[in-house]
């Protein structure tokens, strides 16, 4: 009988499932992981099969279920195969993966018994492919609707994270346009003035991420380009411009060194800007009173590298890790959402450079922008 020959040839049923599972690409659990899958289904089809042959037919039911399913109660069988569908999707497997996991002990059965020359009852035979179907059924079913749950959550992090980001540049734009605002009141400044171009910089700056952003919705949140070569003096002295006004408003002292006026940048400049931006508002929040924040720009061979200096005292141990990740708050400031930095290493990215902090311990820290040049053809 078909239960005898599976309880006398398990292990090497599992065996043959295991080579199997092991030859696909990228794929691997440890028995301990696979408990709910194959060994236990195995131990309940014989069971099944044991309880038919020997009048129990009910009882067999019991734990394989009905042909098709219960759509109200999960057999014992469904109740197995459902934990084992959810952990093959938190190992990485597909659905398709799921199939072949249960279509691997069948095709082991079939093997096995054809060498054994072990001959079957039809019914025996429909036994089994109704605990398979509805083993396989109840596991892609519970795969499925982990996976969605997985994927639901991950579009809401990633919609929240978006959001996030349009709102904190928007407020680095609309507090550099505020500071513009109190300079020019506080001191009877014309508009016309560095002040004044800085307060219409920041509204175009907002403009422009309003824009961009709509740009996203309408295209499936794909970016267009937005590259252009531009004067890595120019590109400063904005960056400078506003700097200044950051730097009365937390009375610092802002440095800016000289920059050639030759060299060139080519990539998204508003990106960049932004990038720059937050790295400045970062190094005014942490720095001490009364300290110096610098701003330096120069060529190295065919990079650009841009350092912003600060003198927080230096970062806390494990910070360097963790620094650029998405809504991390350093110390106990929890005045923003942590993603002005995140944002600024993702631009920068974006453009073919790297961002990069070194730490000055009891000092300060430098944040560097590494970017390639625009080399003139």
């Amino acid at each position: 009988m078909m239960h005898d020959f599976l309880a006398n040839n398990r292990l090497q049923l599992i065996d043959r499932c295991i080579a199997k599972v092991a030859n696909r690409e990228s794929r691997y659990a440890t028995p301990e992981q696979l408990k709910n899958g194959i060994p236990k289904f195995l131990d309940q089809l014989i069971r099944t099969l044991k309880l038919e042959q020997t009048g129990g037919a009910l009882g067999g039911l019991d734990i394989s279920g009905p042909s098709g399913g219960d759509g109200a109660v999960l057999s014992e069988i469904g109740v197995s195969a459902t934990a084992h569908g959810k952990q093959l999707l938190s190992l990485g497997y597909t659905v398709d993966q799921v199939v072949h996991d249960y279509g691997d002990l069948c095709q082991a059965i079939t093997d096995l018994a054809f060498e054994r020359d072990a001959a079957f009852a039809v019914d025996e035979f429909r036994t089994l492919n109704r605990c398979l179907d509805n083993a396989i059924a109840d596991a892609v079913t519970e795969f499925s609707f982990q996976r969605d749950i997985v994927i639901t959550d991950q579009q809401a992090n990633d919609l929240n994270q978006r959001l996030g980001f349009l709102m904190h540049e928007l407020r680095n734009a609309l507090n550099a346009a505020t500071l513009a605002t109190s300079a020019m009141e506080s001191g009877n400044l014309a508009v016309a003035g560095a002040t004044g171009a800085v307060l219409r910089k920041s509204h175009v700056a907002m403009e422009k991420l309003i824009s961009r952003s709509l740009d996203e919705v309408r295209i499936d949140g794909k970016s267009t380009e937005r590259h252009r070569v531009f004067s890595l003096a120019d590109f400063i002295a904005d960056a400078r411009d506003v700097g200044r006004l950051r730097a009365m408003a937390r009375a610092c002292i802002f440095t800016v060194d000289e920059v050639d006026p030759q060299l060139r940048l080519s990539g998204d400049r508003d990106a960049l800007s932004g990038a720059l931006a937050n790295l400045l508002v970062n190094a005014f929040k942490f720095t001490r009173p009364g300290t110096t924040v610098t701003l330096r720009a120069n060529a190295a061979d065919d990079r650009i590298l841009i350092d912003v200096q600060d003198q927080c005292g230096g970062l806390m141990p494990g910070d360097t890790a963790i620094l650029f990740r998405p809504f991390t708050q350093r110390a106990g400031d929890r005045t923003g959402l942590g993603l002005g930095l995140s944002i600024a290493r993702q631009s920068v990215i974006d453009d073919g450079g790297t961002l990069t902090v070194r730490n000055l311990p009891g000092t300060g820290c430098i944040f560097t922008i590494n970017l390639p040049a625009h080399l003139e053809q």
